[in-house]
């Protein structure tokens, strides 16, 4: 049997697929297991898993339509017996890219964009729950193949290399950082539809810095981000401590989370850093409401804790959902949304968090 994993959304939805790619292994040992990506990151999250055969990564959106047709034709030879879109994958446009791999069988989850289009792409579907995480509704696609979860526990899996780990070790003593906390902080969000105007503003995290430099002269912070965050990163060096504040230069995905690893706070919103952070188990992270928050995209069995978001006010699933949309409202609403999130209120979470950190 051939088996081809489609995760072309965002890197930390592949996060959300790891398990499910173990469980495929359990069920069906004998089985060639491929995964499909989008992005270079998508691509390092999952370099190293031992249950894939193979890995093919491919923009299939900056490319040219008929550079994609041609690399889409090329995976069609590979005869695939079934294809596996994880969520979230709500664009047609991602069915519709299975439909031209052609298995026989291509499960989805049952997204009410376009529906009745949806039907001629792919033929097993489930509805998605928004009750439980991302990897759970993954999970839920096995009985779609007369299959089941075989492992009691479940979690984000990332297989970094001894060379990666030492890597981050030798950052943190290079930088004299050994004997500080160290906070992690991701300024930046998902560039795709309208989902970067869910950035807690800029100024805030300035604001926020400055105070962690005056009150807490034990805690170096790191800004962690690609080459997206390098202006908004200038900008904030240019008002804090910069003997307190680094930013790390990775080569990527994945020395960033070994990074991540030496990290014992990490703050952000729900975005792709924020899986990888519960992924190498930071002690305690601090998550900043956002409209696309919901219990499908928590950081998986990790604690954390969550500033709650006024404007928010639990209509997350009326701003955003698997639909093919972007955040519903204005522009203007949804900056305005991010900053009823005040400073105080996170200082007040990250000051609280640090204190049960020493105890």
């Amino acid at each position: 049997m051939k088996l081809l994993l489609i995760s072309l959304a965002g890197i930390g939805d592949t996060l959300f697929a790891g398990p499910l790619i173990h469980e495929l292994r359990l069920n069906f040992p004998e089985a060639s297991i491929d995964a499909l990506v989008m992005w270079p990151g998508a691509r390092d999250i999952l370099t190293g898993h031992p249950h894939l055969n193979a890995i093919h990564q491919k923009n299939l959106i900056r490319d040219s339509k008929a550079a994609a047709w041609s690399f889409l034709r090329g995976l069609r030879k590979r005869r695939y017996d079934v294809t596996i879109n994880s969520i979230p994958q709500s664009r047609v446009d991602y069915r519709l890219v299975a439909r031209a791999i052609g298995a026989p069988v291509r499960i989805s989850h049952d997204y009410p964009h376009m529906r009745w289009l949806t039907g001629l792409l792919v033929n097993r579907m489930i509805e998605p729950d928004y009750s439980v995480h991302c990897i759970e509704n993954n999970l839920a696609l096995l009985k779609l193949m007369g299959a089941r979860p075989r492992l009691e526990q479940h979690h984000y899996e990332l297989y970094l290399s001894a060379a990666e780990h030492q890597w981050a070790e030798e950052f943190i003593t290079r930088q004299g950082l050994k004997g500080l906390t160290l906070m992690g902080i991701h300024v930046g969000s998902g560039g795709t539809k309208n989902l970067a105007l869910r950035r807690w503003p800029l100024p805030y995290y300035s604001q926020l810095i400055r105070e962690l430099n005056n009150a807490h002269p034990d805690v170096a912070i790191l800004l962690f981000g690609g080459p997206e965050e390098e202006k908004d990163h200038e900008q904030l060096l240019a008002q804090v401590d910069r003997k307190r504040v680094f930013t790390p230069q990775t080569k990527d995905l994945r020395q960033a989370a070994a990074l991540l690893g030496q990290c014992r706070l990490f703050l952000s919103a729900d975005t792709a850093l924020m899986h990888l952070a519960a992924a190498m188990k930071v002690p305690r992270q601090i998550v900043i409401e956002t409209p696309t928050w919901n219990k499908t995209v928590e950081p998986y069995g990790r604690p954390f804790v969550l500033v709650a978001n006024p404007a928010v006010a639990g209509r997350n699933l009326d701003y955003y959902r698997y639909d093919g949309r972007g955040i519903r409202g204005t522009a203007e609403e949804i900056i305005r949304c991010m900053k009823s999130v005040t400073v105080d209120a996170v200082y007040s979470a990250v000051r609280d968090t640090l204190k049960q950190s020493r105890n």
